[in-house]
């Protein structure tokens, strides 16, 4: 999980600190010499954190800070503050040409930091924004890379544009912005080849490039992974080839944070986006004040939000309206489990859901989550079940059940405890209407994601 440590690390040192009623400057320079030394742990850049201790420290060790009613909670602050700063203080976004021009992105990056994949997610953000992207396949070294991207771009259902492997990615380029004019395509998104290390051959075709079309946007992919790694391969790319905006790949997989720490502070280039996961649609906005506090440990509750409203945005209006009906009147049924736990994937799955929870995220650890293979019995079971069955949940016999345990590879008493625990929900809701009212649940409609064993979920 991303910033696990650093997170785990920081919530303890604040611990201690709003346990006390009263603290002395001494108090806040052991908490701070603590914090620094959990930064350099989490691979931030020295000269980072250096600075970062310092702002932190000139403005904590105040009188209005140290004689406050709740000083413990005013060093927090600061440090929530500063770490705002930090990594950029607003949201940046991609910046578009008028809608009937073209603006055209390059994508740039070393090879293995998921370039390729992440031009394709650009294209899916892209395309819910009313654009037309342009995928355009100028990497025709890396065996595979063109067939990626293609298969990429069917799936994100964009326009894609290759040349092959023997043309020279500066006429693929010029080519793909005709191609793009005749086509009323107004955003050319050019993936561009990689190397495994840094070197003028790959720096001299992306000027290349840049001399032979106008690119308004160029993006660097960075592996998150690499801690300070990531920030001098930023800081190159931008002092040869000029970077606007940078991208954080695997950043589920970094539970350290360094990059995202250092990258801005160090290159003056602000982060766009980060990568969750390796799905098309794991593609998170960058929002300073809400990665701060998640690593403060404080939760995502707003990035919660937009998650269940790009999953519930992936659901037909009829539907939707069918579901919030039968939630009214605690009429649940099986096809409504199914969707749920759709939607909860279409959020990145229960731990990612559970890690944006103010007071929760950092704190559990996957042997407490529920078990992925245990949800999926449970949908096994509801997958084996006739559609009558599932629209119908009192159609259930021994019978049934029994065909049921058959089909989905599990024992007749897992059916029985999953259906009764099913029947128990149904009455719940309906004892209590509002439960999952306007905002209950995931999103606008209300949901539950899950339940197994003696748990609800």
């Amino acid at each position: 999980m991303a910033f696990e440590n650093l997170s785990d690390k920081l919530q303890n040192i604040f611990k201690g600190l709003k346990s006390k009623g009263l603290l002395t400057e001494e108090d806040v320079k052991v908490a701070l010499k603590e914090v620094k030394m959990a930064l350099l742990e989490a691979d931030v850049s020295f000269k980072v954190v250096k600075q970062f201790i310092s702002s932190v420290q000139e403005r904590a060790v105040g009188e209005d800070v140290l004689s406050g009613l709740n000083p413990g909670q005013m060093v927090i602050k600061i440090v929530n503050e500063e770490m705002i700063s930090l990594m950029g203080s607003e949201t940046t976004e991609i910046k578009f040409q008028p809608v009937n021009e073209i603006t055209v992105i390059m994508m740039a990056g070393l090879q293995g930091a998921g370039k390729t994949t992440t031009a394709a997610k650009i294209a899916g953000k892209i395309k819910l924004k009313g654009r037309k992207p342009l995928l355009v396949a100028c990497d025709i070294y890396r065996p595979a890379a063109i067939d990626q991207l293609k298969i990429n771009a069917q799936k994100q259902e964009v326009d894609f544009f290759s040349l092959g492997s023997d043309v020279s990615p500066v006429e693929i380029a010029k080519a793909s912005i005709d191609y793009a004019k005749k086509n009323n395509e107004n955003v050319v998104i050019i993936d561009t080849a990689g190397r495994l290390q840094i070197d003028e051959a790959m720096m001299k075709e992306l000027v290349d490039i840049k001399e032979a079309v106008t690119v308004h946007q160029t993006l660097l992919v960075v592996d998150a992974m690499t801690g300070q790694d990531a920030v001098n391969v930023a800081s190159e790319f931008n002092e040869k080839v000029g970077v606007d905006g940078i991208i954080l790949s695997k950043m589920d997989g970094d539970s350290r944070g360094g990059a995202a720490l250092s990258t801005k502070a160090v290159t003056g280039k602000p982060i766009l986006y980060v990568g969750m996961g390796e799905k098309l649609s794991d593609l998170e906005q960058f929002y300073p004040d809400r990665m701060a506090s998640r690593i403060l440990g404080m939760g995502d509750v707003l990035s919660l939000i937009d998650k269940a409203v790009e999953a519930n945005a992936q659901m037909d209006a009829e539907k939707e309206k069918e579901m919030a009906q039968k939630m009214k009147k605690g009429k649940l049924d099986f096809e409504m489990y199914l969707e749920s736990m759709k939607q909860m994937r279409n959020m990145g799955g229960l731990g990612a859901i559970m890690g944006m929870l103010p007071g929760i995220g950092g704190k559990i650890s996957d042997d407490q989550l529920p078990d992925e293979k245990q949800l999926a019995r449970l949908e096994a079971i509801v997958l084996s079940m006739t559609p009558e069955e599932r629209k119908n949940p009192k159609l259930m016999s021994p019978q049934r059940k029994y065909r049921i345990a058959k089909g989905s590879g599990n024992d007749i008493a897992a059916v029985n405890r999953f259906i009764k625990q099913f029947e128990q929900m149904n009455k719940m809701m309906k004892q209590m209407p509002g439960l999952m009212g306007k905002r209950g649940g995931f999103g606008k409609r209300g949901g539950f994601p899950g339940f197994g064993g003696n748990k609800f979920f």
